[in-house]
């Protein structure tokens, strides 16, 4: 009998996860798809922040 040097589980859907032992992927939790694309206050923020340091850094090249 010939056995795979990695074992898989057929319920798992990404190769990556399906090599994961079950006591590793009982802390997983599957986020749905709709919270990912949520847009947050602290998304905003960091938007906010990189573009002035982005805008301050080249006029700071430009003068």
């Amino acid at each position: 009998m010939r056995r795979s040097l990695v074992l898989t589980d057929e319920t798992s859907r990404h190769p990556f996860r399906a090599t994961l032992p079950p006591s590793v992927k009982a802390d997983l939790h599957d986020i749905p798809a709709e919270a990912l694309w949520r847009l947050t206050a602290e998304d905003v923020r960091g938007f906010a922040t990189t573009y002035v340091a982005v805008t301050a850094a080249v006029l700071v090249f430009i003068f």
